[in-house]
């Protein structure tokens, strides 16, 4: 019998928050057993829909939104995004901003335009694995820099200046940080930005969660930082305004476009191959960028997400054998169990365990590209009983698991 093979290119690929865990939740539903899943930074799911503004917004744009739009994305919505930014200390002009279904998409053809075969780019650790299963795909390298849990998961900018070599092409910023919701301060963000102002390096901010940030963090727009270097900022509707389905992301291009002439252009180039982003998902952009819509009050002592990342941190900190860092931004917790206490040699194992002894789904920390087995995610979406529930579940299981 023929079979058809999986191409070469895909075997360095990997995306575990969604791969053989998940796989395993959907047999488990598929037997009739309910999973409480708290694996996906996904606000639906939980109550967290978009603001009335921002879906109007888009169904009062719906009748022309029936053909094609500029492979850019439509003009209004590039001027809101231009506008929000130039609010951010940011200088750039609406055919700086190139939308997209969601800032997935994004982040594939900014590597794709920038990457030959063996380039490197750097990468944090823990990261998003989106950025590290991307860069592979396009036939690059990650390398991946450290992120010290000792100091709040603030990048190691040594080791980060330690991985740059002569093939380094780019490296990417993941501020406020997903898994781990660190949030970083402008002398590490500066820190950053002299490592790839020092190397001619390509930056690529990934600034999804900008607005979600807690008590008295600042985030720092990393652009704006930095107007002397090419910086490709990515963000979207997906969090902030809680429309993820809508599939909305944006990239804005900012800093000297000379020298970068040629990689641009071949960026517009497959900004023209996939013809256009969803065009009515992009009226939402200007609705939701131009209006009075903001998430503060979530935040705000008293908010729902506020509360919840609260009394999911100190539940956590309660297990024994469990420590977590503070998130500062974000809608995660990245706890650690203390290797002495709780001996994983398998995270991934441990997580498919935790799923079909108590019917949680969580995300293992190798899956963000770590490289020890001592880390999982939470996501804090859920009401505070929910949260209550879960990690009373993963206290009990923790209480008597071994491997």
């Amino acid at each position: 019998m023929s079979t058809v093979p999986q191409a070469s290119r895909l075997q360095g690929v990997r995306y575990d928050i969604r791969g053989p865990v998940l796989r395993r939740a959907r047999e488990l539903e598929a037997a009739g057993h309910q999973i409480l899943k708290l694996n996906l930074g996904n606000p639906a799911p939980f109550g967290l829909n978009a603001p009335d503004s921002v879906v109007n917004g888009m169904l009062a744009n719906i009748g022309s939104a029936h053909g094609y739009s500029d492979a850019r994305g439509v003009r209004p919505a590039r001027v809101a995004v231009a506008e929000h930014y130039l609010a951010r200390g940011l200088a750039v002009d609406p055919d700086d901003v190139f939308l997209g279904n969601g800032v997935s998409e994004l982040i594939v053809m900014a590597l794709q335009a920038l990457l030959n075969p063996g380039d490197e780019v750097l990468i944090p650790s823990p990261d998003y694995p989106l950025w590290t299963g991307a860069v592979n795909l396009c036939g690059g390298r990650a390398v991946h820099y450290r992120c010290d849990e000792a100091a709040g998961w603030a990048p190691d900018l040594d080791h980060l200046a330690a991985q740059v070599t002569a093939r380094t092409r780019a490296m990417v910023i993941i501020n406020p940080n997903n898994p781990t919701g660190a949030v970083y301060s402008r002398q590490t963000v500066l820190g950053m930005l002299d490592v790839a102002r020092r190397h001619g390096l390509l930056v690529l901010a990934d600034e999804i969660y900008d607005q979600i940030i807690y008590e008295d963090a600042v985030h720092h727009t990393t652009a704006a930082l930095a107007p002397d270097l090419l910086v490709l900022t990515l963000c979207g509707l997906s969090k902030t305004y809680r429309a993820a389905g809508f599939r909305s992301g944006w990239l804005v291009v900012s800093g000297p476009r000379a020298d970068a002439a040629e990689y641009l252009e071949g960026l517009e180039l497959l900004a023209n191959m996939r013809l256009c982003p969803n065009v009515p998902a992009q009226f939402a952009i200007e609705a939701a960028l131009a209006g009075d819509v903001t998430i503060a009050p979530l935040l705000a002592p008293g908010g729902r997400l506020r509360e919840q990342r609260d009394h999911t941190w100190r539940r956590m900190n309660e297990i024994p054998g469990v420590d977590c860092v503070k998130p500062a931004g974000a809608l995660y917790v990245f706890p650690r169990l203390d290797p002495e206490v709780h001996k994983i040699r398998d995270d991934q194992q441990f997580v498919i365990d935790l799923l079909e002894q108590q019917h949680l789904l969580l995300s293992h920390g190798t899956g963000f590209n770590l490289p020890s087995t001592d880390h999982f995610r939470l996501v804090f979406l859920a009401p505070v009983a929910v949260l209550d529930d879960a990690v009373s579940r993963l206290a009990a299981f923790l209480g008597a698991y071994r491997q």
